[in-house]
Protein backbone atom coordinates (compact mmCIF):
# COMPACT_ATOMS: atom_id res chain seq x y z
CA UNK A 1 0.00 0.00 0.00
CA UNK A 2 0.89 3.57 -0.96
CA UNK A 3 1.77 5.99 2.00
CA UNK A 4 -0.65 8.72 1.74
CA UNK A 5 1.34 11.76 0.42
CA UNK A 6 0.59 14.07 3.42
CA UNK A 7 1.77 12.65 6.70
CA UNK A 8 -0.98 14.41 8.34
CA UNK A 9 -3.15 11.93 6.83
CA UNK A 10 -1.08 8.88 7.97
CA UNK A 11 -2.76 7.24 10.59
CA UNK A 12 0.40 5.69 12.31
CA UNK A 13 3.00 8.79 12.01
CA UNK A 14 0.63 10.33 13.53
CA UNK A 15 -0.13 8.58 16.70
CA UNK A 16 4.30 8.85 17.12
CA UNK A 17 3.81 12.47 16.74
CA UNK A 18 1.09 12.68 18.98
CA UNK A 19 2.64 10.31 21.58
CA UNK A 20 5.96 12.72 20.83
CA UNK A 21 4.90 16.18 21.35
CA UNK A 22 2.15 14.87 24.69
CA UNK A 23 5.81 13.38 26.09
CA UNK A 24 7.93 16.69 25.08
CA UNK A 25 5.86 19.28 26.72
CA UNK A 26 5.65 16.84 30.26
CA UNK A 27 9.71 16.27 30.07
CA UNK A 28 10.38 19.90 29.57
CA UNK A 29 8.04 20.49 33.18
CA UNK A 30 10.73 17.84 34.68
CA UNK A 31 13.57 19.57 32.76
CA UNK A 32 12.72 22.54 34.95
CA UNK A 33 10.89 21.19 37.89
CA UNK A 34 13.80 18.37 38.60
CA UNK A 35 16.55 21.05 38.95
CA UNK A 36 14.64 23.21 40.66
CA UNK A 37 13.79 20.57 43.25
CA UNK A 38 17.97 20.54 43.62
CA UNK A 39 17.91 24.56 43.87
CA UNK A 40 15.00 25.41 46.09
CA UNK A 41 13.92 22.61 48.11
CA UNK A 42 17.14 20.49 48.65
CA UNK A 43 19.46 23.66 48.33
CA UNK A 44 22.40 22.31 47.38
CA UNK A 45 25.74 23.56 45.46
CA UNK A 46 25.99 24.17 41.97
CA UNK A 47 28.08 21.36 41.64
CA UNK A 48 25.32 19.10 42.99
CA UNK A 49 22.86 20.68 40.03
CA UNK A 50 25.18 20.15 37.57
CA UNK A 51 25.91 16.53 38.53
CA UNK A 52 21.99 16.14 37.97
CA UNK A 53 22.51 17.12 35.32
CA UNK A 54 25.24 14.36 34.56
CA UNK A 55 23.54 11.41 35.57
CA UNK A 56 20.42 12.18 33.62
CA UNK A 57 22.56 11.54 30.49
CA UNK A 58 25.48 8.74 32.13
CA UNK A 59 23.28 5.37 30.56
CA UNK A 60 24.23 6.98 27.32
CA UNK A 61 27.66 6.07 28.06
CA UNK A 62 27.11 2.93 29.40
CA UNK A 63 23.84 1.44 27.26
CA UNK A 64 23.58 3.09 24.21
CA UNK A 65 25.75 0.62 22.36
CA UNK A 66 24.04 -2.80 23.44
CA UNK A 67 20.89 -0.86 22.85
CA UNK A 68 21.28 -0.71 19.40
CA UNK A 69 21.74 -3.84 19.17
CA UNK A 70 18.95 -5.20 20.96
CA UNK A 71 16.67 -2.67 18.91
CA UNK A 72 18.19 -4.00 15.44
CA UNK A 73 17.09 -7.32 16.92
CA UNK A 74 13.88 -6.81 17.95
CA UNK A 75 10.26 -4.94 17.56
CA UNK A 76 11.06 -1.72 18.61
CA UNK A 77 6.96 -0.46 19.00
CA UNK A 78 7.02 -2.66 22.41
CA UNK A 79 10.76 -0.49 23.91
CA UNK A 80 9.02 2.50 22.78
CA UNK A 81 5.98 1.60 25.20
CA UNK A 82 8.30 -0.06 27.85
CA UNK A 83 10.31 3.20 27.76
CA UNK A 84 7.60 5.68 28.76
CA UNK A 85 6.11 3.69 31.20
CA UNK A 86 9.70 3.15 32.82
CA UNK A 87 10.23 6.95 33.19
CA UNK A 88 6.61 7.64 34.42
CA UNK A 89 7.11 5.35 37.59
CA UNK A 90 10.37 7.12 38.39
CA UNK A 91 9.08 10.41 37.76
CA UNK A 92 6.09 9.56 39.80
CA UNK A 93 8.43 8.71 42.95
CA UNK A 94 9.35 12.29 43.03
CA UNK A 95 5.76 13.70 44.42
CA UNK A 96 5.10 10.96 46.38
CA UNK A 97 8.26 10.86 48.29
CA UNK A 98 7.93 15.16 48.59
CA UNK A 99 4.33 14.40 49.88
CA UNK A 100 6.08 11.78 52.39
CA UNK A 101 8.63 14.21 54.02
CA UNK A 102 11.34 11.17 52.56
CA UNK A 103 12.57 13.26 49.47
CA UNK A 104 16.64 13.20 48.97
CA UNK A 105 19.18 14.39 46.50
CA UNK A 106 20.20 10.89 45.69
CA UNK A 107 16.36 10.09 44.97
CA UNK A 108 16.80 12.58 42.21
CA UNK A 109 19.78 11.09 41.05
CA UNK A 110 18.24 7.57 40.96
CA UNK A 111 15.73 8.59 39.08
CA UNK A 112 17.35 10.63 36.71
CA UNK A 113 19.42 7.68 36.15
CA UNK A 114 16.27 5.46 35.51
CA UNK A 115 14.59 7.90 33.13
CA UNK A 116 17.97 8.17 31.37
CA UNK A 117 17.80 4.49 30.66
CA UNK A 118 14.31 4.90 29.57
CA UNK A 119 15.42 7.80 27.16
CA UNK A 120 18.69 5.36 25.95
CA UNK A 121 15.85 2.82 24.34
CA UNK A 122 13.05 4.97 23.58
CA UNK A 123 15.21 7.47 21.36
CA UNK A 124 17.43 4.86 19.39
CA UNK A 125 13.98 3.07 18.59
CA UNK A 126 12.49 5.83 17.94
CA UNK A 127 14.74 7.32 15.22
CA UNK A 128 14.93 3.34 13.81
CA UNK A 129 10.91 3.13 13.97
CA UNK A 130 10.60 6.17 11.68
CA UNK A 131 11.79 4.98 8.13
CA UNK A 132 9.16 1.73 8.82
CA UNK A 133 6.58 4.00 9.50
CA UNK A 134 6.76 6.63 6.50
CA UNK A 135 8.85 6.67 3.09
CA UNK A 136 12.32 7.24 2.70
CA UNK A 137 11.00 10.18 0.45
CA UNK A 138 9.03 11.73 3.04
CA UNK A 139 12.02 11.71 5.88
CA UNK A 140 12.89 15.11 6.13
CA UNK A 141 9.37 16.07 6.22
CA UNK A 142 8.56 13.41 9.38
CA UNK A 143 11.43 14.50 10.79
CA UNK A 144 10.22 18.43 10.42
CA UNK A 145 7.06 17.64 11.89
CA UNK A 146 8.49 15.61 14.71
CA UNK A 147 11.62 18.55 15.29
CA UNK A 148 8.52 20.99 15.44
CA UNK A 149 6.40 18.83 17.92
CA UNK A 150 10.35 19.30 20.02
CA UNK A 151 10.14 22.81 19.21
CA UNK A 152 6.65 23.48 20.45
CA UNK A 153 7.09 22.02 23.42
CA UNK A 154 10.57 24.02 24.32
CA UNK A 155 8.32 27.15 23.52
CA UNK A 156 4.95 26.33 25.70
CA UNK A 157 6.89 24.12 28.26
CA UNK A 158 8.88 26.01 30.23
CA UNK A 159 6.07 28.80 30.73
CA UNK A 160 3.81 25.64 32.30
CA UNK A 161 6.52 24.64 33.89
CA UNK A 162 7.08 28.00 35.89
CA UNK A 163 3.59 28.06 36.31
CA UNK A 164 2.93 24.49 37.36
CA UNK A 165 5.96 25.25 40.00
CA UNK A 166 4.41 28.34 41.58
CA UNK A 167 1.08 26.83 41.74
CA UNK A 168 2.03 23.16 42.63
CA UNK A 169 5.81 23.09 43.78
CA UNK A 170 8.22 21.72 41.88
CA UNK A 171 7.98 18.26 43.37
CA UNK A 172 4.39 18.12 42.46
CA UNK A 173 4.89 19.21 38.68
CA UNK A 174 7.13 16.39 37.66
CA UNK A 175 4.25 14.67 38.43
CA UNK A 176 2.85 15.96 34.89
CA UNK A 177 5.62 14.64 33.09
CA UNK A 178 4.82 10.82 34.32
CA UNK A 179 1.49 11.58 33.18
CA UNK A 180 2.56 12.52 29.70
CA UNK A 181 4.88 9.59 29.44
CA UNK A 182 1.90 7.28 30.45
CA UNK A 183 -0.53 8.86 27.38
CA UNK A 184 2.44 8.45 25.29
CA UNK A 185 2.59 4.52 25.79
CA UNK A 186 -1.41 4.69 25.07
CA UNK A 187 -0.78 6.44 21.45
CA UNK A 188 2.06 4.57 20.55
CA UNK A 189 0.39 1.20 21.25
CA UNK A 190 -2.44 1.58 19.00
CA UNK A 191 0.41 1.68 16.09
CA UNK A 192 -0.24 -0.83 13.74
CA UNK A 193 1.99 -1.08 11.01
CA UNK A 194 3.76 -4.20 11.20
CA UNK A 195 7.96 -4.42 11.58
CA UNK A 196 10.08 -6.51 9.68
CA UNK A 197 12.46 -8.23 11.88
CA UNK A 198 16.03 -9.86 10.50
CA UNK A 199 16.46 -13.89 10.36
CA UNK A 200 17.57 -15.34 13.30
CA UNK A 201 20.52 -16.70 11.88
CA UNK A 202 21.82 -12.98 10.56
CA UNK A 203 22.25 -12.45 14.53
CA UNK A 204 25.96 -12.73 15.41
CA UNK A 205 28.05 -12.25 18.39
CA UNK A 206 26.99 -9.22 20.41
CA UNK A 207 30.28 -7.58 20.14
CA UNK A 208 30.96 -8.22 16.63
CA UNK A 209 27.20 -6.25 16.07
CA UNK A 210 28.59 -3.45 18.78
CA UNK A 211 31.33 -2.94 16.86
CA UNK A 212 29.51 -2.31 13.28
CA UNK A 213 27.41 0.24 13.91
CA UNK A 214 31.20 2.08 15.89
CA UNK A 215 33.04 1.23 11.78
CA UNK A 216 29.50 2.20 9.95
CA UNK A 217 29.69 5.73 11.80
CA UNK A 218 33.61 6.27 11.46
CA UNK A 219 33.80 4.73 7.50
CA UNK A 220 31.52 7.43 5.99
CA UNK A 221 33.15 10.89 6.54
CA UNK A 222 29.62 12.55 5.99
CA UNK A 223 28.16 10.89 9.25
CA UNK A 224 31.26 11.16 10.92
CA UNK A 225 31.56 14.64 10.56
CA UNK A 226 27.74 15.22 11.92
CA UNK A 227 28.46 13.46 15.02
CA UNK A 228 32.19 15.24 15.77
CA UNK A 229 29.91 18.33 15.10
CA UNK A 230 27.37 17.55 17.43
CA UNK A 231 29.72 15.96 20.11
CA UNK A 232 31.66 19.74 19.91
CA UNK A 233 27.97 20.90 20.57
CA UNK A 234 26.75 18.86 23.02
CA UNK A 235 29.74 19.05 25.29
CA UNK A 236 30.44 22.56 25.38
CA UNK A 237 26.62 23.27 25.59
CA UNK A 238 26.63 21.13 28.42
CA UNK A 239 29.10 23.09 30.13
CA UNK A 240 26.89 26.09 29.98
CA UNK A 241 23.62 24.52 30.32
CA UNK A 242 24.56 22.57 33.52
CA UNK A 243 24.94 25.48 35.08
CA UNK A 244 22.52 27.58 33.66
CA UNK A 245 19.58 27.91 35.95
CA UNK A 246 21.87 28.47 39.13
CA UNK A 247 23.13 31.46 37.02
CA UNK A 248 19.67 32.97 36.18
CA UNK A 249 18.25 32.46 39.57
CA UNK A 250 21.19 33.69 42.16
CA UNK A 251 23.01 35.56 39.87
CA UNK A 252 20.60 37.05 37.58
CA UNK A 253 17.83 37.03 40.33
CA UNK A 254 15.28 35.18 37.99
CA UNK A 255 12.84 33.53 39.46
CA UNK A 256 11.06 30.05 38.02
CA UNK A 257 8.17 32.37 36.26
CA UNK A 258 10.92 34.25 34.69
CA UNK A 259 12.98 31.38 33.03
CA UNK A 260 10.15 29.66 32.01
CA UNK A 261 8.66 32.64 30.01
CA UNK A 262 12.23 33.53 29.07
CA UNK A 263 12.88 29.85 27.39
CA UNK A 264 9.49 29.84 25.52
CA UNK A 265 10.29 33.34 24.39
CA UNK A 266 13.97 31.79 23.27
CA UNK A 267 12.40 28.74 21.62
CA UNK A 268 10.43 30.57 19.04
CA UNK A 269 13.29 30.33 17.04
CA UNK A 270 13.22 26.34 17.31
CA UNK A 271 9.75 26.38 16.08
CA UNK A 272 10.63 28.79 12.90
CA UNK A 273 14.06 25.95 12.02
CA UNK A 274 10.98 23.21 12.42
CA UNK A 275 8.61 25.04 10.04
CA UNK A 276 11.53 26.58 6.74
CA UNK A 277 13.87 22.98 7.42
CA UNK A 278 11.81 21.61 4.56
CA UNK A 279 12.33 24.77 2.43
CA UNK A 280 15.53 26.01 3.31
CA UNK A 281 17.28 22.58 2.59
CA UNK A 282 15.39 22.22 -0.83
CA UNK A 283 16.82 25.64 -1.69
CA UNK A 284 20.57 25.30 -0.41
CA UNK A 285 20.96 22.00 -0.05
CA UNK A 286 22.02 19.52 2.46
CA UNK A 287 25.81 20.76 3.44
CA UNK A 288 24.82 24.55 3.09
CA UNK A 289 21.77 23.83 5.69
CA UNK A 290 23.78 22.05 7.93
CA UNK A 291 27.08 24.61 8.32
CA UNK A 292 24.20 27.01 8.84
CA UNK A 293 22.77 25.73 11.69
CA UNK A 294 26.60 24.65 13.58
CA UNK A 295 27.37 28.23 12.78
CA UNK A 296 23.94 29.65 14.86
CA UNK A 297 26.22 27.74 18.27
CA UNK A 298 28.19 30.94 18.08
CA UNK A 299 25.14 33.16 19.65
CA UNK A 300 25.75 31.23 23.08
CA UNK A 301 28.14 34.21 23.56
CA UNK A 302 25.25 36.28 24.50
CA UNK A 303 24.86 34.57 27.56
CA UNK A 304 27.59 35.65 29.67
CA UNK A 305 27.75 39.08 27.74
CA UNK A 306 24.12 39.71 29.69
CA UNK A 307 24.55 42.31 32.01
CA UNK A 308 23.25 41.95 34.82
CA UNK A 309 21.06 45.20 35.12
CA UNK A 310 19.53 44.31 31.91
CA UNK A 311 19.85 40.55 31.18
CA UNK A 312 16.39 38.95 29.34
CA UNK A 313 17.07 40.55 25.73
CA UNK A 314 20.94 38.96 25.66
CA UNK A 315 19.11 35.70 26.75
CA UNK A 316 15.86 36.14 24.39
CA UNK A 317 18.51 36.36 21.43
CA UNK A 318 20.72 33.75 22.70
CA UNK A 319 18.07 31.17 22.67
CA UNK A 320 16.13 32.29 19.10
CA UNK A 321 19.25 31.76 17.51
CA UNK A 322 20.45 28.72 19.22
CA UNK A 323 17.03 26.83 18.87
CA UNK A 324 16.86 27.79 15.49
CA UNK A 325 20.22 26.59 14.34
CA UNK A 326 20.15 23.08 16.25
CA UNK A 327 16.30 22.48 14.92
CA UNK A 328 17.83 23.01 11.23
CA UNK A 329 20.74 21.11 11.75
CA UNK A 330 19.08 18.28 13.63
CA UNK A 331 16.29 17.66 11.00
CA UNK A 332 18.85 18.11 7.58
CA UNK A 333 21.17 15.88 9.15
CA UNK A 334 19.27 13.05 10.79
CA UNK A 335 17.31 13.35 7.98
CA UNK A 336 20.42 12.54 5.90
CA UNK A 337 21.82 9.92 8.05
CA UNK A 338 18.59 8.05 7.52
CA UNK A 339 18.01 8.34 3.94
CA UNK A 340 21.37 6.85 3.18
CA UNK A 341 21.84 3.75 6.04
CA UNK A 342 20.28 0.39 5.62
CA UNK A 343 17.29 -0.01 7.66
CA UNK A 344 19.26 -3.30 9.18
CA UNK A 345 21.90 -0.32 10.31
CA UNK A 346 19.62 1.89 11.53
CA UNK A 347 19.19 0.78 15.20
CA UNK A 348 23.81 0.00 15.77
CA UNK A 349 23.98 3.55 13.85
CA UNK A 350 21.99 5.16 15.84
CA UNK A 351 23.23 4.00 18.95
CA UNK A 352 26.71 4.71 18.24
CA UNK A 353 25.72 8.30 16.89
CA UNK A 354 24.19 8.42 20.08
CA UNK A 355 26.73 6.75 22.18
CA UNK A 356 29.23 9.52 21.15
CA UNK A 357 27.41 12.70 21.27
CA UNK A 358 25.10 12.35 24.16
CA UNK A 359 27.41 10.37 25.88
CA UNK A 360 29.80 13.69 26.66
CA UNK A 361 27.38 15.27 28.14
CA UNK A 362 27.78 13.98 31.94
CA UNK A 363 31.42 14.99 31.35
CA UNK A 364 30.35 18.63 30.29
CA UNK A 365 27.85 18.63 32.94
CA UNK A 366 30.77 17.65 35.34
CA UNK A 367 33.37 20.07 34.08
CA UNK A 368 30.94 22.66 33.87
CA UNK A 369 30.35 22.14 37.41
CA UNK A 370 33.74 21.85 38.18
CA UNK A 371 34.88 25.01 36.54
CA UNK A 372 31.90 26.82 38.46
CA UNK A 373 33.14 25.72 41.92
CA UNK A 374 36.88 26.96 40.84
CA UNK A 375 36.42 29.97 38.51
CA UNK A 376 33.09 30.71 39.11
CA UNK A 377 29.80 30.77 36.75
CA UNK A 378 30.26 33.34 34.77
CA UNK A 379 33.45 32.64 33.39
CA UNK A 380 32.62 29.08 32.94
CA UNK A 381 29.70 30.16 30.68
CA UNK A 382 32.40 31.84 28.32
CA UNK A 383 34.33 28.44 28.37
CA UNK A 384 30.91 26.97 27.06
CA UNK A 385 30.24 29.70 24.81
CA UNK A 386 33.77 30.02 23.16
CA UNK A 387 34.06 26.05 23.05
CA UNK A 388 30.80 25.40 21.01
CA UNK A 389 31.58 28.07 19.06
CA UNK A 390 33.79 25.40 16.93
CA UNK A 391 31.24 22.97 16.76
CA UNK A 392 30.54 24.11 12.61
CA UNK A 393 34.26 23.29 11.69
CA UNK A 394 33.98 19.29 11.40
CA UNK A 395 30.78 20.34 8.70
CA UNK A 396 33.10 22.67 6.75
CA UNK A 397 35.95 20.32 6.54
CA UNK A 398 33.83 17.26 5.08
CA UNK A 399 32.43 16.49 2.06
CA UNK A 400 29.11 17.08 3.92
CA UNK A 401 29.87 21.40 2.80
CA UNK A 402 29.39 20.77 -1.23
CA UNK A 403 26.49 18.82 -1.02
CA UNK A 404 23.94 21.13 -3.05
CA UNK A 405 19.80 20.74 -3.70
CA UNK A 406 19.25 16.94 -4.88
CA UNK A 407 23.25 15.54 -3.82
CA UNK A 408 22.34 14.10 -0.96
CA UNK A 409 22.23 10.93 -1.62
CA UNK A 410 23.97 10.47 -4.82
CA UNK A 411 27.98 12.03 -3.51
CA UNK A 412 30.32 9.09 -5.15
CA UNK A 413 31.08 6.39 -2.41
CA UNK A 414 34.78 7.15 -2.67
CA UNK A 415 34.05 10.89 -1.51
CA UNK A 416 32.19 9.64 1.20
CA UNK A 417 34.67 6.82 2.63
CA UNK A 418 37.16 7.99 5.20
Amino acid sequence: MEPPATLWRHRDFLKLWSAETVSRFGSEVSNLALPFVAIAVLKVSAFEVALLGAVVFLPFLLFTLPAGVWIDRLARKPILVASDLVRAVALASVPIAYGLDALTMWQLYAVAFVVGIGTVCFDVSYQSYLPSLVGRDQLVDGNSKLELSRAASQTGGPGLAGALIGLLTAPVAVLVDAISFVVSALFLARIRVHEELPPLEDRRALRVELMEGLRYLLADRRIRALATSTVLFNFFGQITFSIYLVYAVRELGLGAGTIGILLAVGNLGGLAGAMLARRISSRLGVGPTIAVGGACSTALILVPLAPQSQPIPFLVASGLVMTFGVVLFNVTGISFQQEITPDRMLGRLNASRRFLVWGVIPLGALVGGALASTVGLRATLFVGAIGISFAVVPILLSPLRSLGPGQSASLSASSAQA
